[in-house]
């Protein structure tokens, strides 16, 4: 799982995209729709955002802004990290993890593509290695 490609594992019908100009209360919206937990912000199809579900609890609720008034770029986290398609599964995992962060965008020849997120290790593969290795541990 870990060596496979990114463009691989990452969903690209998924990913959702919107103007820095979108309020959170449009972008909540569309995300709860789509039923995904992050949205790509770009401009001009070149990405300068990502906003996830913590954001708006973090950035937006907490904070108590207005989500109907506040635009992404107010709140977004501006210039994410990013990684490309034919990089190792791996490699976006311990970027996620060494950044703190669960979601990374997913840029080819400068125009995001996907996004790739920590929940994607979870997938039924995974799951099955997770449960065989306790089941071995329990053999001991």
């Amino acid at each position: 799982m870990f060596s496979l490609r990114i463009s691989s594992v990452m969903k690209r019908e998924k990913m959702l995209t919107a103007s820095p100009q979108t309020t959170v209360g449009q972008a909540a919206r569309l995300m709860a729709r789509s039923s995904v937990s992050a949205i790509v912000v770009v401009e001009n199809e070149a990405l300068v955002g990502i906003f996830t579900e913590r954001d708006a609890v973090f950035r937006v609720i907490a904070k108590r802004r207005d989500p109907e008034t506040t635009c992404l770029s107010e709140v977004m986290t501006a210039s994410p990290l990013t990684v490309q398609p034919d990089r190792s599964f791996g490699v976006a995992l311990r970027m996620m993890h060494e950044n703190g962060f669960r979601h990374l965008p997913v840029v080819e020849n400068g125009k995001p593509v996907g996004v790739v997120t920590a929940r994607h290790a979870l997938d039924p593969e995974m799951e099955d290695f997770v449960c065989e290795a306790q089941r071995r541990v329990g053999i001991r």
